[in-house]
C-alpha cells in the first residue's frame, strides 16, 4: 500500500476491520488520493469543477459494515493507529469559522428532519453519513469562493486580516472545519429515542406532553450520555486498543458524483410517488393475485405485506445502505451470503410457524408489531390500564392477555438469542485478544502518538462533562415527574448506573471486534422486573438505560475521530452538544407534524408504501408486554416464556461452531458470526421486504464481479456510487415529504393507475 505524501496533512489511507475478525485479520482498500491544493484565481464555477476534476473529496468516516479485501500481514492496533493514520497536523487551522457553523447547523437541520421522516417510513432507514460528508465538503469549497476574507484567492474578495474576517473565511476549506461539520450534522441526523415515547403517547394513550416538558426531556436524555461518556473518556477513548477502525479517514474520487446524484433524484419520484409498483415487482403475485400464501411469501412492496422472495425492487430507498439491507455496494459477497442464509432460515421459520398455527399465529396478520385479542382484532391496551396507565388486574381478568403475531415472537426470540450469542462469541473468539491488548495498555507498552499530538490543544475540563451530566440529570429528574412518566427517582438513577456499567464493555467489544451489542431488550427486561405494572415507566426506564449508553458511545466515537483527525477536543464537545440539541428540537417538531397528518396510517397494521407506524408500534407493544404484563407473559410458565429464556439459550449457539473449527479448521466455521445468524431469525418481520433479493443480486454484481474482474473501477467508483445514490435518494425524500407527502400539512395523492393500483402496489392480494 502506498504511503500518503508526508507533506499533505489530509492524505490518508484506510483500513476496516471485518466484523468477526481480529486485528490480525485486517482487510485493505487502497485509497486513491491526490493533493488538495490551494485554489488558483478562477471563477467560482470553474473552481468548483476543478475541485471535482481532481477526483478528491475528504471523507471523515465510512459505514460500519464496509469489509475490504486483501488481508494485511499481522497488523496490530498500534499499526493501525500509527502507520495507517497520518500524524501530520497543523494546529493553526481554524475550526470555529462561519462556514463551519453555517454548514454544520444547516446540515444538522436537514439531517434531523430527514432522520425523523425516515422513522415513520415502512422500512427502517438511516441518513447516509457519507452523503453528509461529501455534501459538506462541496459546500465548504463553495463558501470558500463566495465569502470574502483574508485568505480568499481573488484579490477583489481579500479583506483585512483581523479576527472577524478570519472567522468568515480564513482561507481554503480545511480538514478541521470538515470534520466538525461532519460530527455536528451526523449527530443530529437521526431520531432521538424520546421521540418514540412521545409518538406512542400521542397515538396510543392520548397523551400530549407539554411542549416544554417534551423539549427538556429530549435535551436531557440526549446530553446525559455525553456527560457520562466524557467522564469515562480516560479509559474508553484514550487507550490505543480503542481503535474504532470504521472511523479512519479516507478520500474518494467524485468524478461522476453529481451525475448519479441528479439521476437518482429524478428516478426516485417514480417508485416513491408516481409508480409505487416499482417498489416491488413480483412475477408470482402477477401470476396469482388471489392467493394469501403468494402474498405472504412473494409479496412485500407495502409495509408488513410479505417476505418478498424473488421480487425486484427499483427503489434505492430500500435497496441502498440506508434501507433494510446491509448495503449492496459495500458489503462483500461473503457477508451477504451469510445474511441471506440466515434470511432463508427466517423465511422457513416464519412460514412453518404460521402454517402450524404456532402461538395461534393464523389468528393474526402474518407480519405485525401490534398487540391483538385472540380473535385477531387489535388489542385495546387502555382497557387493562387504570387512569394512571398502570395495570389493573381486575380489568385484565375480564379482557385477557394480548397476543403477538407469530413472526413477532420469533423476532423477539432471535433478538434475545443474539444477546446471549454475542457474549459467548466474543469470549471464545476474541477473549484472549481483548485481554492481551488491555494488559499491554496497562503495562504502558502502547504509546499512542495521536494522543500525544493532541496535547497541543486544550483538553475539555472534567467539570464541563460533570456539569453536562448533572445538568442533564436534573432535567431528567424534573421531567419524569412533571411529565407523569411513573418512573421514580431511584429508577432513573438505576437506569443510568446500568448504562455506566455496560458502557466500557460495549465500547471495548465494538472498538476491537466490530460488534455493537444491543442491550435495549435487556434493559426492558430489567426494568419490568424492578418496576412492573406500567408501560409508561418501562418506556422511560428504557430511554435512560439504553439511550444514555448509545449517546455516550456516539460521543466516544466522535472523540476518537477527533483524535485521529486532530480536531481540538473543545471543538468536538461544542459541535456534538449543538448537534444533539438542534436534532432533538427538530425531531420533536417533525414528529408532531407527521403524527397529526398521518395518524390513521400510523395506527394501521400494514400502513402503506410511504408511511408506517411500525417502529412506534413495536416500541409501544414492547412497553405494554414488558412494562405492564411482563409478570404474566414472560414468566417461565407464561405464554411467551421462551423469549427471555432465549438469552440463556443464545449463550450456547456459538459453541458448536467453535468446536467444529477446532476439529475441521478448513470448513470455515470461524467465519460464521453467530449473533448475526441469530438476529436474522427476525430479519423480515417488518417493513418492505422486496429489496432483499435485489440487494443480493447487486451484491453479486458489485462485490463478486466488479471486485474480481473490474478491480480498478471498483476501487475508484464503487463506494462513491453508493454515496451518490444514497444522497440523491434522501434529498428526494426530503423534497417529496414537504411537497406532496404531508410534511407541510397537506397530502397530495397520486391518482391511481396501472403502476399505482389500489391495495398492494405489487398486485398481491391485500390481507389486512
Amino acid at each position: 500500500m502506498e504511503s500518503p505524501p508526508a507533506s499533505n496533512p489530509v492524505e490518508q489511507d484506510i483500513v476496516q476491520v471485518k466484523r468477526g475478525s481480529t486485528l490480525d485479520e485486517k482487510s485493505e482498500m487502497i485509497s486513491l488520493s491526490s493533493n488538495i491544493k490551494a485554489m488558483s484565481t478562477m471563477t467560482f464555477v470553474k473552481s468548483i469543477l476543478a475541485r471535482m476534476e481532481k477526483k478528491d473529496l475528504l471523507v471523515g468516516t465510512i459505514p460500519d459494515v464496509i469489509y475490504l479485501s486483501h488481508p494485511l500481514s499481522s497488523e496490530t492496533d498500534m499499526d493501525v493507529a500509527t502507520r495507517l493514520i497520518s500524524l501530520d497536523d497543523d494546529p493553526t487551522l481554524q475550526a470555529f469559522t462561519f462556514r463551519m457553523w453555517f454548514l454544520g447547523i444547516g446540515l444538522a437541520c436537514f439531517g434531523s428532519v430527514l432522520g425523523q421522516i425516515f422513522y415513520f417510513r415502512p422500512q427502517t432507514i438511516s441518513v447516509s453519513p457519507l452523503f453528509l460528508q461529501i455534501l459538506s465538503y462541496l459546500l465548504g469549497v463553495a463558501l470558500e469562493q463566495i465569502i470574502p476574507g483574508p485568505g480568499h484567492p481573488l484579490d477583489k474578495f481579500k479583506m483585512t486580516d483581523n479576527a472577524f474576517w478570519r472567522f468568515m473565511n480564513p482561507g481554503p476549506f480545511n480538514i478541521k472545519e470538515h470534520v466538525a461539520i461532519t460530527i455536528l450534522s451526523s449527530t443530529a441526523a437521526g431520531s432521538a429515542l424520546a421521540i418514540s415515547i412521545f409518538a406512542a403517547d400521542d397515538l396510543y394513550y392520548g397523551i400530549q406532553p407539554n411542549v416544554g416538558v417534551g423539549i427538556f426531556t429530549l435535551i436531557g436524555s440526549q446530553l446525559i450520555g455525553y456527560g457520562l461518556g466524557g467522564i469515562m473518556r480516560s479509559f474508553v477513548v484514550y487507550p490505543t486498543y480503542i481503535v474504532f477502525p470504521n472511523l479512519l479517514p479516507t478520500k474518494k474520487r467524485v468524478k461522476f458524483f453529481w451525475t448519479i446524484f441528479a439521476a437518482i433524484f429524478v428516478w426516485e419520484w417514480f417508485p416513491e410517488y408516481i409508480a409505487p409498483t416499482l417498489t416491488g415487482i413480483s412475477v408470482f403475485c402477477l401470476a396469482n393475485r388471489h392467493s394469501p400464501w403468494f402474498t405472504r411469501i412473494f409479496g412485500g412492496a407495502a409495509g408488513n405485506e410479505g417476505l418478498g422472495m424473488f421480487a425486484f425492487c427499483f427503489d434505492w430507498n430500500y435497496v441502498g445502505s440506508g434501507g433494510g439491507s446491509l448495503g449492496a455496494l459495500f458489503t462483500p459477497i461473503s457477508t451477504q451470503l451469510s445474511l441471506y442464509f440466515g434470511t432463508m432460515i427466517c423465511i422457513i421459520a416464519f412460514c412453518a410457524c404460521y402454517a402450524r398455527n404456532t402461538f395461534n399465529g393464523q389468528n393474526f396478520p402474518f407480519l405485525s408489531q401490534a398487540l391483538f385479542y385472540e380473535n385477531g382484532s387489535l388489542y385495546d391496551q387502555l382497557s387493562i390500564l387504570d387512569d394512571n396507565f398502570r395495570l389493573d388486574e381486575a380489568k385484565l381478568d375480564v379482557v385477557g392477555l394480548p397476543w403477538f403475531a407469530s413472526s413477532q415472537v420469533l423476532t423477539k426470540i432471535g433478538s434475545n438469542l443474539a444477546i446471549g450469542a454475542t457474549i459467548t462469541h466474543v469470549v471464545i473468539w476474541y477473549g484472549k485478544g481483548i485481554l492481551q491488548v488491555i494488559r499491554q495498555y496497562r503495562a504502558g507498552e502502547n504509546y499512542d502518538p495521536h494522543l500525544a499530538k493532541m496535547k497541543v490543544y486544550p483538553e475539555v475540563p472534567m467539570w464541563w462533562y460533570i456539569a453536562v451530566f448533572f445538568g442533564s440529570l436534573a432535567m431528567a429528574m424534573a421531567t419524569i415527574y412533571t411529565g407523569h412518566s411513573g418512573l421514580p427517582w431511584w429508577g432513573l438513577i438505576v437506569a443510568i448506573i446500568l448504562s455506566a456499567i455496560f458502557l466500557p464493555f460495549v465500547v471495548t467489544v465494538y472498538a476491537i471486534t466490530g460488534f455493537v451489542p444491543d442491550i435495549q431488550s435487556l434493559i426492558q427486561i430489567l426494568g419490568a422486573s424492578m418496576m412492573p405494572g406500567s408501560p409508561q415507566t418501562n418506556m422511560y426506564f428504557t430511554l435512560y438505560g439504553s439511550n444514555t449508553l448509545q449517546q455516550a458511545l456516539g460521543l466516544i466515537r466522535d472523540l476518537k475521530m477527533g483524535q485521529y483527525t486532530k480536531l481540538p477536543p473543545r471543538v468536538t464537545f461544542a459541535v456534538q452538544s449543538c448537534g444533539a440539541v438542534v436534532g432533538g428540537l427538530l425531531n420533536y417538531v417533525i414528529m408532531k407534524v407527521i403524527v397529526t397528518a398521518h395518524r390513521e396510517i400510523l395506527l394501521d397494521v400494514q400502513g402503506d408504501n410511504v408511511w408506517s407506524g411500525q417502529q412506534v408500534q413495536s416500541f409501544n407493544s414492547d412497553a405494554v408486554s414488558w412494562g405492564a404484563l411482563g409478570n404474566h407473559l414472560y414468566t417461565p410458565s407464561g405464554r411467551y416464556g421462551i423469549v427471555p429464556f432465549s438469552i440463556i439459550i443464545g449463550l450456547a449457539v456459538p459453541i458448536p461452531f467453535w468446536i467444529i473449527h477446532q476439529k475441521f479448521p478448513k470448513l470455515g466455521a470461524n467465519h460464521v458470526v453467530t449473533p448475526i445468524l441469530c438476529w436474522t431469525l427476525g430479519y423480515l418481520s417488518v417493513g418492505i421486504n422486496t429489496s432483499v433479493f435485489t440487494t443480493f443480486c447487486l451484491a453479486v454484481f458489485s462485490q463478486y464481479y466488479l471486485r474480481r474482474y473490474r478491480p480498478r473501477w471498483f476501487r475508484k467508483y464503487n463506494f462513491l456510487l453508493s454515496a451518490a445514490l444514497d444522497g440523491g435518494t434522501q434529498v428526494m425524500v426530503f423534497v417529496f415529504t414537504f411537497a406532496v407527502g404531508g410534511g407541510s400539512g397537506t397530502v397530495i395523492n397520486m391518482p391511481n393507475w396501472a403502476l399505482n393500483p389500489k391495495g398492494n402496489p405489487d398486485y398481491c392480494q391485500r390481507l389486512t
